[in-house]
């Protein structure tokens, strides 16, 4: 499944609007190291990383374990832009949902999503998470709760549930599942889902509107497709990118190993929301982070892995990236 490696600021912006309000000292604490400044917030174009955003997501954790519950539970289908309005004029549930797992990369999904049949029940699904494993819980509850929360807008009424599985133990917060998830739960299941009766993927939808929908359909389709084609773009380069460091090549040199001009790629990139120095610097952000994280290298070692050659200009750059010194990053 393509997952992307460039996303928006929604989840960010929701998230602080959650745990902040007004209070820009907090904001500030929460952004601490993914290079996300406030002012970014006020640019709803702005295309940052996923390793950013996951990077402030891990930030809130620290600060609210079941941030990833209270974020799933605010994110109503209006918030997946395109997409959300194409579900919202489906003829039924079952036709809606069929449309979201068609389209993973509309969704905005870290997961496999499938609707599994047993018997009376359908269980909409979420397996095969490879991302950082310590935020394996609040992806969940953020996946889950947003879905639940998906059906219940589509539908103009709460979805009863016949149950919800989770595939770890109970938090200390497990009361609090109740609000997304009101039936009988089950931690250290073999799975992540909830289930509901099979007759209400046949209901019909409030906001059904054939005419509106064949239209926004096809602009999914089209979208989906040339999110494919450019994320295709943004994967090879940041691949050659990444295996080239510390003497990463330049545009025009990037472009003759893809086999493309130098403008064809500079247009593919900012039609994917960011460009080469966006890319470089993305590349060399994760692959610091990476050393600083999980080796105890000097940073001057890590300069000069990055391809720095004075430790000073890579302690620059790396206060650019991450809005923090390489030492206090490696401090959190």
């Amino acid at each position: 499944m393509l997952h992307s490696y460039l996303t928006s600021l929604h989840g960010i912006s929701l998230l602080l609007r959650i745990l902040c309000g007004d209070d820009q000292a907090t904001a500030q604490r929460l952004l601490a190291g993914s290079g996300i400044r406030l002012e970014d917030l006020q640019r709803p174009d702005r295309r940052i990383t996923t390793a950013q955003e996951m990077r402030v997501y891990a930030n809130a954790l620290a600060e609210r374990p079941d941030i990833g519950l209270r974020l799933g539970q605010r994110m109503h289908v209006s918030s997946y832009g395109l997409l959300g309005y194409t579900l919202l004029s489906s003829a039924t549930l079952g036709d809606a949902l069929d449309l979201a797992l068609n389209y993973p990369a509309l969704l905005g999904t870290y997961f496999e999503l499938s609707l599994q049949r047993e018997g009376d029940t359908v269980w909409m699904v979420a397996e095969g998470y490879r991302d950082r494993p310590e935020l394996r819980v609040f992806n969940v509850e953020y996946c889950l709760a947003s879905l639940k929360l998906i059906c219940d807008d589509l539908l103009g009424q709460p979805l009863p549930l016949v149950g919800a599985q989770f595939g770890y133990p109970a938090p200390d917060y497990h009361a609090g599942y109740a609000t997304s998830f009101p039936c009988p739960i089950q931690f250290g299941a073999r799975r992540n889902a909830f289930g509901f009766t099979v007759d209400w993927l046949e209901h019909r939808l409030p906001l059904a509107d054939p005419v509106t929908h064949h239209e926004m359909r096809e602009r999914c389709r089209l979208l989906n497709s040339e999110f494919t084609a450019n994320q295709a773009w943004v994967t090879r380069a940041r691949q050659l990118l990444a295996a080239q460091l510390p003497a990463a090549p330049g545009l025009e040199e990037l472009a003759r190993q893809m086999r493309c001009s130098p403008r064809t790629l500079r247009r593919r990139l900012s039609e994917a929301g960011t460009s080469y120095q966006a890319l470089l610097d993305g590349v060399r952000y994760e692959r610091a982070r990476q050393l600083l994280e999980r080796e105890r290298l000097p940073i001057h070692r890590i300069a000069e892995a990055m391809g720095y050659s004075e430790t000073a200009s890579f302690r620059h750059a790396f206060q650019r990236w991450s809005g923090v010194s390489p030492r206090q990053f490696r401090a959190y």
